[in-house]
C-alpha cells in the first residue's frame, strides 16, 4: 500500500502533490511510470473527471490511484473555463495559449468583477471497482488579473491574484502555495481521511 499512482503526467502537479503526501510515508509515482494511457475525460463536473482517470490508472496498475481534476472558475465567465481549463484554448493548448484566451474573454471587464477561484477535487480509489472511493475537495479565492506576474507554478498561476498574499500564485514559493492551493486543502483533507482509514 505503500505505492500509490497518480493519475496524471502533469509535472506541476506531480511535484505537488508527492511533497504533500511524504510525511504519509505513501510513495507517489505518476501513471506515466506505469504507461498507463491516458483517457478521455467524459465528465461534466470534476467529480466525474476524477473518478475517470483514477478508475483507468488503477485498471492498468492494480495499484491504489489518486487523481484530481481542478480547474478554474471565473465568475465574469460564468464559470468557465471550469472543467475544460487545461484544454480552454484547444486540445493541445499550452499554459501560454489558454492565459492568451482567458485575457482575450476578459478584456475590457474591471478589477472588481474578475472574481475567479481554484477548484480542486481529489479522488483516491482502492481499486477499479471501488463502490466507495475517497473524495475531497479544495477552494482557493481569488482574482484575474489583466497581465501576467511571476514565473513559478504552472497553469493559470501568474494571472491568479490571491488578494490575502498580495501576490499572484506564480510568486508564492512552492512551500507557500501548497499551503493556500485548492489541491494542498484537498489533499490534506484526503491525507486526514486515509490516516483515518489506516491506509498509509
Amino acid at each position: 500500500m505503500s505505492r500509490i499512482v497518480f493519475a496524471s503526467n502533469n509535472p506541476g502537479k506531480v511535484r505537488e502533490v508527492a511533497e504533500l503526501l511524504r510525511p504519509t510515508g505513501l510513495e507517489v509515482v505518476p501513471q506515466s511510470e506505469y504507461l498507463v494511457p491516458d483517457v478521455e475525460e467524459t465528465g461534466l463536473s470534476f467529480v466525474e473527471n476524477a473518478i475517470i482517470k483514477a478508475r483507468n490508472a488503477c485498471r492498468h496498475t492494480g495499484r491504489p490511484a489518486i487523481a484530481d481534476d481542478s480547474g478554474l472558475e471565473v465568475d465574469a465567465l460564468d464559470g468557465e473555463p471550469g472543467v475544460i481549463s487545461a484544454r480552454y484554448a484547444g486540445e493541445n493548448a499550452s499554459d501560454e495559449d489558454n492565459n492568451t484566451l482567458l485575457l482575450a474573454e476578459l478584456a475590457g471587464v474591471p478589477e472588481a468583477e474578475r472574481r475567479a477561484r481554484f477548484q480542486c477535487v481529489m479522488v483516491f480509489m482502492r481499486t477499479a471497482e471501488d463502490p466507495t472511493p475517497l473524495i475531497c475537495q479544495g477552494t482557493w479565492e481569488g482574482r484575474i488579473l489583466e497581465a501576467p506576474q511571476g514565473e513559478g507554478g504552472f497553469g493559470y498561476d501568474p494571472l491568479f491574484f490571491v488578494p490575502d498574499s498580495g501576490c499572484t500564485a506564480a510568486q508564492l514559493d512552492p512551500a507557500q502555495k501548497n499551503q493556500l492551493s485548492h489541491r494542498g486543502q484537498a489533499l490534506r483533507t484526503l491525507v486526514k481521511a486515509l490516516r483515518r482509514e489506516h491506509i498509509q
